[in-house]
């Protein structure tokens, strides 16, 4: 546990519109929290323009010895064939993370509202659950070697939960990441995934990693839900 918290894979700098710390406060957080893996990463759309100041920005910084400095850029599936919402990336950023935003129907996004009244009127949660981890798996196929941002955040915005999943669709989407290389983060800021989609990934022989999605440099690092998971996980 003490070697997976001493990297942060998500963390949010002034790129990032809700965001209040520049990448330079955000490298001076990670050393401060003894970090020795720190990635930027800052949310883009598909008419974005500013990823190559962004990379530029970040190679511009000094990092401090020690310290391993990633960067990536976040984005969310849009539907159930896995299309990203996304611009095209130049060189420099190490990996895209893959977001829950809202969720990605067959014929494109929906908010949490839309979802709630589709429902009400008959949607079967067993087919919105399907759906939304065949668009999960479709995104980590169609874009490997990346990683899953805050997987399963949607669930309770719509009304649902990570139990609700079951042994099936956990096992195919923690095998999909696997097979794909996809790292997979456990949130600190979300608490997600559970302690059982964490035991399916292990099983699986996925790779996880720590980050507490933090948008200003006071949190960079600092893990409370993560440390409670990861010990759940091992006691389960």
């Amino acid at each position: 546990m003490t070697d997976l918290l001493r990297g942060d894979h998500h963390v949010h700098s002034t790129f990032s519109d809700d965001a209040v710390s520049t990448p330079e406060e955000n490298v001076a957080a990670a050393v401060a929290a003894g970090l020795t893996t720190l990635r930027i990463v800052d949310h883009v759309r598909r008419d974005t323009t500013w990823v190559p100041e962004y990379v530029a920005a970040i190679d511009a910084l000094v990092v401090p010895e020690g310290l391993t400095l990633l960067t990536g850029v976040e984005a969310k599936v849009l539907d159930t064939a896995g299309t990203l919402d996304i611009p095209d990336l130049p060189r420099g950023i190490d990996r895209i993370l893959i977001a829950d935003h809202q969720f990605p129907g067959a014929a494109g996004p929906l908010g949490p509202t839309a979802v709630r009244e589709k429902m009400a009127e008959g949607w079967a949660a067993d087919d919105v659950l399907d759906d939304f981890v065949t668009a999960m798996i479709a995104a980590m196929e169609r874009h490997p070697g990346n990683q899953l941002a805050h997987c399963f955040s949607l669930l309770p915005k719509i009304g649902l939960a990570e139990s609700d999943l079951g042994a099936e669709r956990l096992t195919a989407w923690s095998q999909a990441a696997a097979r794909t290389g996809t790292l997979v983060e456990i949130n600190e800021k979300w608490g997600c995934p559970e302690p059982s989609s964490l035991a399916a990934l292990r099983a699986a022989g996925a790779e996880v990693v720590a980050s507490t999605d933090s948008h200003e440099a006071a949190t960079v690092g600092r893990y409370a839900r993560v440390r409670e998971l990861l010990s759940a996980e091992s006691t389960s």
